[in-house]
């Protein structure tokens, strides 16, 4: 009001909603997304369909890829996604984990706040037990050498509940470990050096290990080999075509003798291209640009395999498989600049040609190549070995694993408790509420598994007291029984993170009080 008229700021077609009524809005957004995920949790969640405008259909139990396909509006509920989406960048799993512990800790601030406990007073509660969560993660990591059988036993238990066809999750990890150390150097693991490939038409078991690359390209030539042994392999960043000149020219031709001429000296050219590479050695050509029939032609008759078009990331890949450098000219070309390789052989499946690209031992890159009856199950298998592939490599950099099957969250719980008795003021009540939210991983692992939620979370608190136990998934339901025993280990970057993403994510929507929206 200015003068007792009114003084308008926001157009008419503006919401605004403020106060406890915008906190319950985001609260219970965020809640409602968090809850849409929470069934698929643990060795015993369940899959969800999700049918797209187009209708295609996916099903999957991976906590990011659901909340990626959902078509969520509410820009609270799209920061859970967020959450999910962190998650997935910076360690690869726990995206459900992170999102339920978010949705849970928004939960419990909501009764507080009904209590009158500030925002503000919540958020440094649940930051300071987010500190000491940190430190209980740390006093959970366990003394084992991170060995093939160690990591193995991550990605087993990374990939248990998910859609992995005919083939169990314990093979499908040493085809992962196998992948990981092969691009390993001091504890530090090139991910990008790892590729998927994947091809409808066979059992999930024939999924296997390429030591190498596989080329998703045709031949420059129908009767160039579709197989070569031994191989030098040039990788080339230039047009195999004629020049074109660098001025604007024309040429006046008066007899046959002289078109002649040209003709012969435009294939003398397109012939030298082949010459060039043919003595320096080269068995196989992979082309970023285009290459003449010509060309492509003279290459076949002295037995060189060539493929055109080849994309730059498909470059850069076949570099670090066969060690070939990319080059620019023909000219000076020197046997550094050539890569090697065991083989290449070039495969049909259905409709198309596969070149796998195979170097052994010395390839800096290599393909799992993984297979499925039907799209959803190649699908669902390459989400399961892409997770996989990255709690192994958390593991291996980080150097540190820590039990699962809801171990952490109840050695969380436990440690937030003690300390919270120690804080004063309405803080301590926003502490043991992150106490309580954690534990929602144990009971639902316990729920998902046929459990009763309340009487296993007692049980679990006490033989946490004097051992060690969590919830495994057993015959038709579950019991409790040390997770390490039973070889269930996640890495502690996933835990960290998880506990991490999800408070900033719930204090960041406990802190809004005001919405305005524009239509």
């Amino acid at each position: 009001m200015a003068h007792n008229q009114p003084f308008i700021i926001l157009g008419d077609s503006t919401q605004r909603t403020q106060g406890r009524d915008a906190q319950s809005m985001n609260i219970a957004a965020g809640k409602a997304v968090a809850e849409s995920v929470r069934t698929t949790l643990g060795p015993r969640g369940m899959d969800k369909m999700l049918v797209t405008s187009s209708g295609d259909v996916i099903i999957t139990n991976d906590g990011a890829t659901i909340l990626k396909q959902m078509d969520i509006e509410h820009p609270a509920a799209q920061m859970i996604v967020e959450v999910s989406e962190s998650q997935e960048e910076e360690v690869g799993d726990g995206t459900t984990t992170a999102a339920v512990i978010a949705g849970q800790l928004l939960a419990k601030a909501e009764k507080l706040l009904e209590d009158d406990v500030h925002p503000t007073t919540i958020v440094e509660g649940y930051s300071e037990a987010n500190q000491i969560a940190q430190e209980a993660i740390t006093s959970h990591i366990l003394n084992e050498t991170l060995d093939d059988k160690t990591l193995q036993k991550v990605a087993t238990t990374s990939m248990t509940g998910k859609g992995t066809g005919d083939v169990s999750p314990s093979e499908l990890s040493k085809i992962i470990v196998d992948a990981v150390k092969h691009v390993t150097k001091s504890g530090k693991v090139n991910r990008d050096d790892i590729h998927l490939q994947t091809r409808v038409g066979a059992s999930s078991s024939a999924t296997e290990l390429v030591k190498g690359f596989i080329l998703e390209s045709e031949r420059a030539h129908e009767h160039m080999p579709k197989s070569v042994s031994k191989g030098k392999v040039l990788i080339l960043d230039m047009d195999l075509e004629i020049r074109d000149p660098e001025v604007d020219a024309e040429f006046t031709i008066t007899s046959v003798d002289q078109l002649t001429a040209a003709f012969e000296a435009e294939e003398a050219e397109l012939r030298d291209y082949a010459d060039t590479i043919s003595k320096a050695g080269v068995n196989v050509v992979f082309c970023t640009e285009d290459i003449d029939n010509r060309v492509a032609g003279f290459l076949s008759d002295k037995d060189i395999l060539a493929f055109e078009d080849v994309s730059s990331d498909d470059a850069k890949a076949l570099s670090r498989a066969t060690g070939a450098m990319r080059v620019a000219t023909l000219h000076n070309l020197s046997n550094e600049d050539l890569g090697t390789v065991d083989s290449i052989e070039i495969q049909k499946f259905n409709d198309d040609e596969l070149t796998f690209v195979e170097a052994g031992s010395k390839a800096e890159a290599v393909t799992v190549f993984l297979r499925g009856g039907t799209e959803h199950i190649v699908d669902e298998l390459e989400r399961a070995v892409s997770d996989g592939l990255d709690v192994v490599t958390a593991a291996v950099e980080s150097g540190e694993v820590v039990p699962g099957a809801g171990v952490i969250e109840i050695g969380i719980a436990s440690r937030v408790r003690s300390v919270a008795a120690s804080i004063e003021g309405r803080k301590q009540l926003a502490v043991e509420a992150f106490a309580d939210a954690v534990e929602v991983i144990p009971r639902t692992l316990a729920e998902n598994a046929g459990l009763d939620q309340i009487d296993t979370l007692v049980d679990l608190r006490a033989a946490n007291d004097s051992g060690r136990a969590g919830i495994i998934a057993k015959g038709e339901s579950g019991e409790l029984d040390d997770p390490v025993k039973h070889g269930i280990l996640d890495p502690a970057a996933v835990k960290r993170e998880a506990i991490d993403s999800a408070t900033e994510a719930a204090t960041m929507i406990i802190r809004i009080d005001d919405i305005i929206a524009a239509s």
